[in-house]
């Protein structure tokens, strides 16, 4: 499939299936595209709000032909509301900080990268990457990338977010965090602290990636509320009445970039 931009054509390619790392028993492809090149913000602004994620240079969309749980899902920060678990944690982690920072790759985020993935993603892909590995996720982008450090009073590291800036938001990429804290929901606080400096930037949404209902490490994002899901090619609030069915094209390939 290709796009044609006023520079030139845009092509899309489908990867071969590979075991599902959300949902066990069940095959992944992903259309994907370069977004390298002088057209590369305007082209990734269009492909985030067709629900496309970035990685590196490259822009991909699930097209899993048996399966739609993959759901694209932002958060309109100026009506987000936290609810008592989220306070809570907000009251929690109030002192701990988060620092803007260029995208640049260090040792001491690496050792908690690190710490992060073999506490909680060691069979995954990831805790095998070495420094070199690390500095490419975090540096290698076409676009405007940022980082926030979250620091305690005492100048510890225990989190870390890797942004992309939008023309309409600003979208969550990646973060890690310390999992000797797991008790203060850092991951939590991190997106919380996001949607606030996303609301201060006068940006309208947080994107979070994917939202997979059946995964326990990805069902946690639709309990930031007010939600839109990417639904049969349009943004809709996600609720309890209008909750599509697993299998029901939630997300699918969008056969028109919306403006």
């Amino acid at each position: 499939m290709t796009y044609t931009s006023p520079r030139r054509p845009q092509l899309f390619y489908t990867t071969a299936p590979m075991p599902c790392p959300y949902v066990s028993g069940r095959m992944e492809r992903k259309v994907v595209t370069d977004i390298g090149g002088p057209d590369a913000e305007r082209l990734h602004n269009r492909l985030s709000r067709a629900g496309f994620r970035r990685s590196h240079t490259i822009a991909y969309a699930p097209v899993c032909p048996a399966c739609s749980a993959c759901v694209p899902i932002r958060v309109p920060v100026a009506t987000f509301a936290p609810d008592r678990t989220q306070r809570r944690i907000l009251r929690r982690n109030a002192a701990i900080e988060g620092f803007e920072v260029p995208a640049h790759a260090t040792t001491e985020q690496f050792t908690l990268f690190q710490r992060y993935q073999f506490a909680r993603h060691a069979d995954g892909d990831m805790a095998a990457m070495n420094f070199y590995d690390y500095r490419a996720m975090i540096e290698d982008t076409p676009i405007d990338t940022l980082m926030v450090e979250f620091r305690t009073q005492e100048d510890q590291l225990v989190c870390v977010s890797l942004i992309d800036r939008l023309d309409d938001g600003l979208s969550a990429v990646y973060s890690f965090f310390d999992p000797t804290m797991e008790s203060r929901s850092l991951g939590a606080y991190a997106i919380m602290h996001l949607i606030a400096h996303t609301r201060r930037l006068g940006l309208p949404y947080l994107y979070l990636g994917y939202w997979i209902r059946d995964s326990a490490k990805m069902a946690y994002k639709a309990r930031f509320r007010p939600a839109e899901i990417l639904f049969r090619g349009a943004w809709t609030p996600l609720n309890h009445q209008n909750l599509p069915e697993e299998g029901a094209g939630m997300a699918r390939f969008p056969v028109a970039f919306p403006e």
